[in-house]
């Protein structure tokens, strides 16, 4: 199912202001790179003006030094004004940060003027400042253009995962209300009463599933939507299906990917005990660990599965998922021995979107 025009402009407006075109320059992955381009340009310049056979190490050594001191120098000052930067448009948030980056050549280019003569190549201190403002406007803009592009990638990438979430919203309704108006059917005569509460728990699972959220969702909320799934399984599988949970209680308002817990619990139920003639027990487990979240789905399965395609499918729609939401840190891993299928996953604990 595509979003619709109006549901887009609304995905891309929540992303546009999620997403900060300045990235944390607290943080090592764009300090590097600004430090790794600013080497490789006073390494070109060392090389043009003295040439390989007579590589002039000193220039490049005092150059790297003169470099590398503007860098994170206007790297940490522009982490402290990111939040401020951050709220300008896109023009007037550039602008802000070439300026900062200028101020500090300037400051720099004069203090080591004056206080290393080495600098003073006889051309005067003005053309010295010119140039290094020069180089420092060019070298900013190609950073900028950089860290401009890596922002409309990341949009992308969080437009391409909510078209993927309603897409598994799509392909989870036909089939809860196929099974779930099946087992409602064959409860009416026998068990109306059974009957009666699977239809209002029908209604609620599609109420909370198919909703737009005005709040990120939490542990909690996965919960209740898997608690309602099992319900109606239970009706149909009765005896058979047994769960046990273990949900640390500090975590109920943890912030927690919109259906991700859910596709996991149901893959356990199709794929595992309802393929075994006695049933099984589902353990879910919802577990701290350092600066995150680990959740495990444990389920009985028959050694040689027939139905693997949308196993995998689910699997790796969540693998893709947490990837995009939060890159290494959130991580899935599945193993499957001794007739025992077992899911974990894990991400840091902050909101997404």
């Amino acid at each position: 199912m595509q979003p619709s025009p109006g549901q887009v402009a609304k995905i891309e407006e929540g992303v546009a202001a999620d997403v900060v075109f300045i990235p944390d320059l607290c943080a090592a992955r764009p300090v590097f790179v600004m430090v790794l381009l600013v080497e490789l340009m006073v390494l070109v310049y060392a090389l043009s003006a003295s040439g390989l056979p007579n590589f002039d190490w000193e220039t490049l050594a005092l150059c790297s030094l003169f470099g590398q001191w503007v860098v994170l120098l206007s790297a940490a000052l522009l982490c402290g004004l990111r939040q401020l930067i951050s709220g300008f448009s896109l023009p007037l948030a550039s602008l802000c940060t070439l300026l900062v980056v200028l101020a500090v050549t300037a400051l720099s280019s004069v203090a080591a003027w004056r206080l290393l003569p080495i600098f003073d190549d006889g051309s005067g201190e003005l053309w010295w400042l010119l140039r290094n403002l020069l180089v420092a406007a060019v070298l900013g803009g190609i950073v900028l253009r950089y860290f401009y592009l890596q922002q409309q990638l990341l949009v992308q990438r969080q437009l391409e995962l909510q078209a993927r979430l309603n897409a598994l919203r799509a392909r989870i309704r036909p089939h809860f209300l196929f099974n779930t108006l099946n087992s409602i059917a064959s409860l009416i005569v026998s068990r109306p009463e059974d009957a009666e509460r699977a239809v209002e728990d029908l209604a609620e699972l599609l109420r909370v599933s198919l909703q737009e959220h005005q709040r990120p969702t939490v542990v909690a909320d996965e919960l209740r939507l898997c608690e309602l799934y099992l319900a109606i399984e239970q009706l149909r599988l009765g005896d058979r299906l047994q769960v046990e949970w273990e949900v640390a209680p500090a975590l109920r308002e943890a912030p927690m990917p919109s259906l991700i817990l859910q596709p996991l619990v149901e893959n356990a139920v199709y794929h595992g005990v309802a393929q075994l003639t006695g049933g099984g027990r589902i353990r879910v487990s919802v577990l701290p660990q350092a600066g995150g979240i680990r959740v495990i789905v444990e389920n009985p399965a028959p050694e040689a599965s027939t139905r693997t395609g949308g196993h995998r499918m689910a699997l790796e729609n969540i693998r893709q998922r947490l990837l995009g939401l939060y890159g290494a840190q959130g991580q899935l891993r599945t193993e499957h021995a001794n007739r025992l299928f077992r899911v974990e996953l894990s991400y840091p604990l902050r909101e997404v979107g």
